[in-house]
């Protein structure tokens, strides 16, 4: 997305505060008088999911902290647009790195995510300190052995991500959450589903609209969602997790509840809560907001051209050779 759309919907997010917070706003519903929550949506923001711990337990910034920080977004942008030396040795740590994607091609937002008038600090808003619950002491133990390499003994010791089965990070989800780029969403309705259909690796979620989970041997890409109305609230808990997918080292028996409410033409406020007690030493809640995205979902080709995967593979079986031949 060209930045200059993003900078509208960084503008258009942060005026939307006052509209977002009146009581006068009534939410359109379809024939059945079900919220219509159907439209093209982003979530990009600036605000991370967790909070810097120097923020402490404050919640939100100041307006002025709030355009400090578009400000520097936009100077990164431009800094990094910027003609660079090809020569020159890149400096550690910095981002992107060399040959990757500039920041003009991603979709990282500007902006703090603006909710109940309040420019949040982290997505994360309980605990109130803002940050992920403390892990299970015997999932904290298992996680602090050696780190091991990526398999690359076959294509299913990779990501989900490299291998176009799902989204990279979180946003299909649950939860739905940005990413570098392609965090745009597609929701259509009908009386009994709700899609949520996610431009990266063209993902969709399908909730229905009542109904009960099937057996827990029953295990679904992002889980299996079922919603219900409560007012103009879309309330969706997700279960049968697939092992192979987890949210931050969750389990594949995590429940996860959505929560979605339109609160003006151009904005759904969206919440997240994570209960796993197999993983974290208690539930975790998150907020951010969906913006009406002025524009459409593109075809996403994943592996057309896409020498990646196969390159991974058969360096890891010339390292392998190489090796052999040294013994």
């Amino acid at each position: 997305m060209h930045r200059s759309v993003q900078f509208l919907i960084g503008v258009l997010a942060a005026s939307c505060a006052t509209c977002a917070a009146s009581a006068e706003y009534k939410v359109p519903r379809l024939p059945d008088g079900s919220p219509d929550l159907q439209g093209m949506w982003t979530n990009i923001t600036a605000t991370p999911i967790e909070r810097d711990t120097k923020l402490g337990v404050r919640r939100a910034y100041t307006q002025e902290e709030a355009a400090k920080i578009r400000r520097a977004a936009v100077d990164r942008v431009a800094a990094d647009a910027a003609p660079a030396d090809p020569n020159e040795k890149q400096k550690a740590g910095a981002l992107p790195p060399v040959g990757n994607y500039n920041l003009f091609w991603t979709e990282r937002g500007n902006d703090p995510v603006v909710i109940d008038g309040e420019y949040r600090t982290s997505m994360i808003i309980d605990p109130p300190n803002g940050r992920f619950p403390p892990l299970k002491p015997e999932v904290r133990a298992k996680r602090g052995g050696p780190r091991q390499r990526g398999s690359a003994d076959g294509p299913e010791g990779r990501s989900l991500g490299e291998r176009c089965i799902l989204s990279f990070g979180s946003s299909a989800g649950p939860p739905m959450l940005p990413t570098m780029y392609n965090s745009t969403y597609q929701i259509v309705q009908s009386t009994d589903l709700v899609i949520f259909h996610v431009e990266m690796v063209h993902d969709a979620r399908i909730v229905r609209i009542g109904g009960t989970h099937p057996p827990q041997a029953i295990k679904k890409w992002m889980g299996d969602s079922i919603g219900h109305w409560e007012g103009d609230t879309l309330v969706v808990e997700t279960t049968n997790f697939r092992p192979e997918q987890s949210f931050r080292g969750s389990s594949q028996n995590a429940v996860i509840t959505e929560r979605l409410k339109r609160v003006a033409p151009d904005k759904i406020v969206y919440s997240f809560t994570i209960d796993d007690p197999e993983t974290f030493t208690a539930p975790f809640t998150g907020q951010l907001a969906f913006d009406s995205y002025p524009g459409n979902i593109y075809e996403y080709a994943c592996h057309e051209g896409n020498y990646g995967l196969p390159g991974i593979l058969a360096g890891a079986r010339a390292e392998e050779a190489a090796a052999a031949k040294r013994e």
